[in-house]
């Protein structure tokens, strides 16, 4: 890890600093007098602090999203922290870690990657199997894969999040398709694997995550269908009315038109698909808020702030009951950080 974190920068007020931030913007402003200075916003993994740069001769080449390096002054300037920047210039790549600036998923993705070869791996239906292979086995489809965000900013936002997101929810879905003999067990997984896939190409990753032109332009539900039409292709004699649940699954998974949805879930895989995805998306962004709000220094017994994505306020249960000195809560509270780190088992 650097020596350096924005989130160190409050204990150094007036203090002179030197390291390597993410440039997440850059702009040249100028003062009523004109005279020229750079606006920028630097972060890392720990969040992002304002900087201004009034001697310009002091800057070499970089550009937005660029590491860079930095000798400054931590100020405040309307009660807010920001750097005064002496010199910065861009980071070679040896100087510097990406996991510092961006985050990443605290399991290891070896792990997961052969947890999910372990899922696939369980179809019995040789159709899916070998469709879902099709993408596994493609050196680039796997290498982004397992790197890549589930969003820009919401629910599992860091590198690895989609192939967390997609883990989480094979368990889910695998569970509860055990409880209903009526779904069809491969085809639903199929669904979980496949539904974001097109987020590969929606998304980019490095300093910080983004949207590609692509992704704006087409979105990820319509890259996705494309992605698995491609795949289909090369699989010889794969089942036209296959092909239609599959697509359906993908092209319904967000549930209803206005989120964004072609068609509504019209079948069983697709409602469970699409009330799980929803779900595993909320309890994530649950357990991130509850995680923050302790970070931030707030009583885990209160309330968080606003929570845009759900709009409302969040309590956390257990943090609350223990405060309350309940025991049978802080029991609960043991074995829920028992079964985490379990799979799911019959």
């Amino acid at each position: 890890m650097k020596e350096i974190m924005v989130a160190d920068l409050a204990g150094r007020e007036n203090q002179s600093i030197t390291g390597f931030f993410a440039a997440a913007a850059r702009q040249v402003r100028s003062t009523k007098d004109g005279v020229r200075y750079f606006a920028l916003t630097l972060g890392d993994r720990t969040g992002q602090i304002e900087a201004r740069m009034w001697d310009t001769d002091g800057a070499g080449e970089f550009n937005a999203g660029d590491v860079v390096k930095v000798q400054g002054e931590v100020s405040r300037y309307n009660e807010k922290f920001q750097i005064k920047v002496r010199k910065i210039r861009r980071a070679a790549p040896g100087e510097y870690a990406l996991a510092d600036f961006v985050p990443q998923s605290e399991r290891d993705i070896g792990e997961m990657w052969a947890e999910l070869e372990g899922w696939v791996a369980s179809f019995s239906d040789p159709h899916l199997k070998a469709l879902l292979e099709a993408f596994l086995c493609d050196k680039g489809i796997a290498a982004a894969l397992r790197e890549a965000p589930a969003a820009k900013g919401l629910h599992h936002a860091w590198i690895g999040g989609l192939l967390e997101h997609i883990l989480s929810l094979m368990g889910l879905c695998d569970q509860v398709a055990r409880h209903y003999p009526h779904v069809n067990r491969d085809l639903v997984l199929t669904g979980v694997v496949l539904h974001d896939i097109g987020k590969l190409r929606e998304l980019s990753w490095g300093t910080s995550f983004d949207y590609t032109l692509e992704g704006q332009l087409l979105g990820h539900i319509t890259i996705g269908l494309g992605m698995i039409e491609e795949k289909i292709a090369g699989i010889p004699d794969f089942p036209a009315a296959k092909r239609l649940m599959v697509e359906h699954l993908v092209l319904s998974h967000h549930g209803k038109y206005e989120y964004g949805s072609p068609k509504l879930p019209m079948t069983a895989e697709a409602i469970m698909l699409h009330y799980l995805d929803d779900l595993d998306a909320k309890m994530q962004t649950v357990r991130s808020e509850f995680a923050r709000n302790e970070a931030n220094g707030r009583p885990g017994a209160g309330m968080t702030e606003w929570v845009r994505s759900l709009e409302r306020p969040l309590l956390d249960t257990r943090a609350f009951l223990r405060a309350a000195g309940d025991e049978d809560g802080e029991r609960e509270e043991a074995k829920g950080e028992r079964n985490d780190a379990l799979p799911f088992e019959d």
